[in-house]
């Protein structure tokens, strides 16, 4: 049967994500998805669903739920403390849920986002092969107070888990590995020395679309002509600051592309919040 689960409290920024949108960069079409892609891929994983099943991202401060028929949840991403009719449960563990049960989950300890993965996946809008939320492109960009979304109701319940721990996501990230990015050789050995020797502060200007980073690389280089980016592309800005893309990134930009993050780096800067640390580390292809 198809149901609905009620936001009765929306969070900070809550919103339906799966895999990403893929093979519409052309049109300008951002690639979305996840931002944390492990701990989305995790949820997937211990419900037994397919791998690209539209999961509830939410970022820092979580959502309140009402899920008006029996399912199964599992929780993933940033550490918190979760209840589910004011009783406490486990993160990384299939949960059962009732009629008219109510999750409630703290402010995230650690990491910045979040996810609440269900039974065969959330069925929010599919738009161009996702059904990620994007504005513009879907028809709502966020979860709101009252919102509904569909799901189907499962009765199924086997009790999975993880031994993984939220933690395990967030230590050792420290340095990020990442490739020379298409104008990395136009740099002269100063800068590539200053890029890979210093420490990076997150700065306040944060979210899906990308990361500015505090400290100063001298730049002297001019910009390009408009070229692709992807989410993990660092490009330098004029005023000399780097800027991470991520998962809401536009298609293409005209500043220096320094570097590009691998796909592991990418989902540990996700969950760094304002004014930690991090530094890059050049791998070869």
């Amino acid at each position: 049967m198809i149901t609905n689960v009620e936001i009765i409290k929306p969070g900070l920024f809550t919103t339906i994500q799966d895999k990403g949108r893929f093979g519409f960069s052309k049109y300008g079409v951002p690639k979305s998805g996840a931002m944390d892609q492990v701990a989305f891929g995790f949820a997937n994983l211990i419900l037994g669903n397919a791998k690209n099943s539209a999961c509830i991202e939410w970022t820092i401060q979580p959502p309140v739920l009402k899920f008006h028929d029996t399912t199964t949840i599992v929780l993933t991403g940033g550490e918190t403390d979760a209840f589910l009719n004011n009783k406490k449960i486990e993160m990384y563990r299939e949960i059962k849920v009732l009629k008219n049960d109510i999750l409630k989950i703290n402010f995230c300890k650690k990491g910045v986002y979040g996810y609440v993965g269900i039974k065969n996946g959330f069925l929010s809008e599919e738009v161009l092969h996702s059904r990620s939320f994007y504005k513009l492109i879907t028809s709502r960009f966020r979860l709101d107070k009252g919102d509904k979304i569909l799901y189907q109701s499962s009765s199924n319940y086997k009790d999975h888990f993880s031994t993984i721990s939220p933690p395990l996501f967030l230590e050792n990230s420290h340095a990020l590995k990442a490739y020379k990015g298409s104008e990395f050789d136009m740099l002269n050995e100063d800068q590539k020395s200053k890029i890979l020797a210093t420490v990076f502060t997150i700065s306040n200007t944060i979210n899906r679309m990308a990361i500015q980073l505090e400290e100063k690389i001298p730049n002297t280089l001019p910009s390009i002509i408009t070229s692709p980016v992807l989410p993990g592309t660092i490009q330098l800005t004029p005023s000399g600051s780097l800027i991470v893309l991520m998962r809401d990134c536009q298609t293409t930009g005209g500043y220096p592309r320094v570097l590009q993050l691998t796909e592991t780096a990418i989902n540990h800067i996700a969950q760094k919040r304002m004014k930690e640390k991090c530094s890059f580390r050049l791998i070869e292809f």
